[in-house]
């Protein structure tokens, strides 16, 4: 049950802060932590252990100075909609109850309010924001352009984001774990392949790599080898070819260059041979 303690005067945006140190307007509600549940869907997953620790000291001395954002539910407790670390740290420091907003909310602004507090304070990592933005046009049935409205971003700034949801799942993890960049990953969808993808973001970890280094690789992988032409023998030198063979008995080859110029190539066995070769080819036509 809430302990009543007024209304609150202020908009939503004051109340995304972390536990900044100034007096909590005496018109907040109290809950029992117990009655509050997490948002399961919120878009941020992963929280620093050690950031979590010392806000939970901080919580200790001086208490929840920002009240969290909850909604009543049907079954009589509460569903939490901002204010997900100072919660978490709150039940570290062995606080019972926390000063609240509560707030009749839809789940479209549930949704809306959890993805715009984690961007307001950059706390997604380039893969929950793709993933938050790809949840809220799915549960919202919106196109990428209403979603960046929604959150007050460009549209190509969503469309990068969702870029990353391309990757494969080994890539993914290690743009989670910052160990290659957004601008790295959106050069690797370049490739072709998925082979090519991971092989390369392994080097990007291992070689250092710049983007640009990442962006040259995939230049160089487009490059198609040039096939030489192959030449088509023109019909002439084919027959005048066998023509010499006949007459001559022997191998004859004619090289062709260019502009109808070439080498004739003529066999012979020996001296006695080649100069009765030259005679006959001296009489030849005559």
């Amino acid at each position: 049950m809430a302990k009543k303690l007024g209304g609150l005067g202020r908009g939503l945006d004051s109340l995304f802060a972390d536990n900044s140190v100034e007096e909590i307007n005496p018109s907040v509600n109290k809950l029992r932590i117990m009655e509050i549940e997490p948002n399961h869907n919120q878009p941020r997953k992963d929280f620093d252990e050690k950031a979590l620790s010392e806000l939970a000291e901080s919580i200790e001395q001086h208490g929840v100075l920002q009240p969290l954002v909850v909604r009543p539910l049907a079954s009589g407790s509460y569903q939490l909609v901002a204010g997900e670390r100072r919660w978490r740290a709150a039940r570290i420091a062995g606080l019972t109850e926390v000063p609240v907003v509560i707030k009749e909310l839809t789940d479209e602004e549930v949704i809306e309010i959890a993805m715009i507090e984690n961007l307001q304070r950059e706390d997604l990592n380039p893969l929950e924001e793709a993933l938050g933005y790809r949840y809220m046009m799915d549960e919202l049935k919106i196109t990428q352009e209403q979603a960046a409205e929604k959150v007050g971003k460009s549209r190509p700034a969503v469309a990068n984001a969702l870029r990353l949801l391309k990757l494969p799942n080994e890539v993914q993890e290690m743009v989670k774990n910052n160990l290659i960049s957004p601008g790295h990953a959106r050069a690797l969808l370049g490739f072709d392949s998925e082979d090519m993808i991971i092989q390369t973001a392994k080097m990007i970890v291992k070689e250092d790599l710049s983007v640009r280094d990442v962006e040259s690789l995939v230049k160089k992988s487009k490059k198609v080898p040039k096939v030489p032409k192959k030449q088509v023998r023109d019909k002439f030198f084919s027959e005048v070819e066998l023509a010499l063979v006949e007459n001559l008995g022997r191998k004859v080859k004619i090289k062709e260059a260019k502009q109808d110029a070439g080498v004739l190539e003529i066999e012979f066995f020996d001296k006695d041979d080649l100069e009765g070769l030259a005679m006959k080819l001296e009489n030849y036509g005559k």
